[in-house]
């Protein structure tokens, strides 16, 4: 939501900063720095017989935090969040440093150590999401492909601090390409496992390591390609595990199912290295399914099953609905077609190669604001899926720059 209401993403740093761990608690799973993974009411939590009070059991809060406090500093040019928040990122860095990566491997890794915390503690965390090509269960400590505070530091004018994170983010994405890459599977590894085993089945969690730009470009093609295929893809989306392996299961919670949220993030990944059309079908698929569901509105989740054999969205029979992860899918999927790059600190706002699914002839935004300008902007679709821009009307200084060739992702 961060390009059409920001303050949600302020309102819930500052919450998370809130409970951030303060101590080791092995019942809930805390440690210093770390971000919650959930918080429970209830008779339950009062008598302390659930963890969730609250829980810590995630790998992946903690630098999904520091990104989105990256990533709302892009829209608003505001390092209000960024100072407040000083101490509690500092934190949740040497979390990452040093309770995250135990072993000094350059990876967060989970292993949990309470008697009813959760045994997966990626986004995935069912008890049996994370399984290897002949079924049996990922042995832990466990690595996810999941996951820019560099640019922060240098513009607060932490100059040194920013250098050091940016060569430990390279080194990073030498190791992840060298570690996770499946060369004879052309995509990367759902994780590594104890002794550094990759899981290798085909899942979706390659497609969010494209969102956060560490692939190598020929790898990231090869990726899209993977996952697009009939047994990745169902119609709808992407699902959670491919069709083909031994413990797919379409209505099985991270086995095979999809999810609206998951694809978002997945569709961006899919346009930070130029491939338009596979992100178009994501987007085509979500917003279809949606139109199967009461008001328009995503569950968490939906079943697996190939559109071509039910031709409606088969439902999942306990999924949350409504949800919020569901529901910021359209507006993310919005702002990734449109290609909205913000540069609020420059007093810009990118467009990078927008394009428009066939199902949308035309999109208007009124009042996207970056930093403290805003604009209305128009939106036409050409026959071959790109998006012609009009400017109309800017507010405040503010610079709308539109650009027809994708920016390359990172290297």
């Amino acid at each position: 939501m961060l390009a059409y209401d920001p303050g949600m993403a302020a309102q819930t740093l500052r919450l998370l900063a809130s409970y951030q761990g303060q101590h080791v608690d092995e019942w809930r799973d805390e440690q210093p720095g770390k971000i919650m993974h959930e918080l429970r009411v209830g008779e339950l939590a009062h008598l302390n017989e659930i963890p969730q009070t609250p829980y810590y059991g995630t790998i992946d809060a903690t630098p999904l935090f520091l990104i989105l406090i990256a990533q709302h500093a892009a829209w608003t040019g505001d390092l209000t969040v960024f100072h407040d928040l000083h101490s509690h990122i500092e934190r949740a860095l040497a979390w990452i440093a040093q309770y995250g990566d135990q072993n000094g491997d350059g990876y967060v890794e989970y292993q949990s150590a309470s008697e009813k915390g959760l045994v997966n503690q990626g986004w995935k965390d069912s008890g049996d999401a994370v399984v290897n090509t002949d079924g049996t269960l990922a042995q832990p400590p466990i690595s996810l492909t999941e996951t820019s505070l560099a640019g922060l530091y240098a513009q607060a004018g932490e100059a040194e601090r920013a250098a050091q994170l940016q060569r430990e983010a390279q080194q990073l994405r030498v190791q992840f390409n060298r570690d996770f890459w499946l060369a004879e599977r052309q995509c990367y590894a759902l994780a590594l496992q104890a002794e550094h085993k990759p899981v290798g089945v085909i899942s979706s969690n390659p497609g969010q390591a494209l969102w956060t730009g560490i692939a190598d470009s020929d790898k990231a093609r090869q990726t899209v390609a993977r996952l697009m295929a009939d047994d990745m893809f169902s119609g709808w989306g992407v699902r959670t595990l491919s069709a083909q392996e031994r413990r797919y299961n379409p209505i099985g919670y991270h086995l095979g199912t999809v999810w609206p949220h998951d694809n978002a993030l997945i569709a961006a990944g899919f346009r930070r290295y130029g491939c338009n059309t596979e992100a178009c079908r994501i987007f085509t698929g979500i917003v279809e399914a949606a139109t199967h569901f009461a008001h328009y509105r995503l569950p968490e989740v939906f079943a697996g099953f190939r559109k071509a054999d039910y031709g409606i969205p088969v439902r999942y029979p306990v999924a949350c609905h409504p949800q919020a992860w569901a529901a910021g899918s359209i507006p993310f999927l919005i702002t990734t077609a449109l290609g909205l790059v913000p540069e609020a600190f420059a007093h810009r706002l990118r467009i990078v190669q927008p394009i428009l699914p066939d199902f949308l002839q035309r999109l208007e935004v009124h009042r996207l604001r970056v930093g403290d300008g805003c604009a209305d902007l128009h939106f036409a679709r050409r026959t071959d899926g790109s998006a012609a821009v009009t400017v109309m009307r800017v507010e405040g200084q503010f610079e709308v720059v539109t650009e027809s060739e994708a920016t390359p992702a990172p290297s």
